[in-house]
């Protein structure tokens, strides 16, 4: 790992849920992420989950209309971040889900901010087998 950053199991436990799927009652399924932000840990040694920055399956069409501008709005305008989101879309011939990772770096981000979430993205995406 380039930066030395370790990712924490939570962050792993959580894509593997995501990307698995594998709910099966309405209630489980409504407890499901579509979306989840990472950020680095306050020592910038570990990549663990923001608290409390998630959108769960069963907010969409409750507290939540449109899940995408929503995550979109939970980013912070200054910082990095790396992020999960369950797309979901229709194309002509069926219905899709599509597992996103994102890496936000906005302009106004610390250059050293940016500098560290570049160079620790490998060691997120090694985690996440088959992004």
């Amino acid at each position: 790992q380039a930066s030395g950053v370790q990712v924490a199991d939570e962050v792993c436990r959580i894509f593997y849920d995501m990307k698995v799927r594998k709910c099966s009652t309405p209630e489980e399924v409504k407890k499901r992420k579509k979306a989840v932000i990472f950020c680095l840990s306050p020592d910038k040694k570990c990549i663990i989950v923001e608290e409390g920055k998630e959108i769960l399956v069963g907010d969409v069409g409750v507290t939540v209309t449109d899940p995408f501008k929503h995550f979109v709005q939970m980013l912070p305008e200054k910082d990095c971040r790396y992020a999960l989101y369950d797309a979901s879309f229709e194309t002509k011939e069926s219905k899709k889900e599509e597992l996103m990772f994102f890496l936000w770096a906005p302009e106004q981000a610390p250059l050293k901010s940016k500098m560290i979430y570049a160079s620790s993205k490998d060691a997120i995406k090694k985690k996440f087998q088959g992004m």
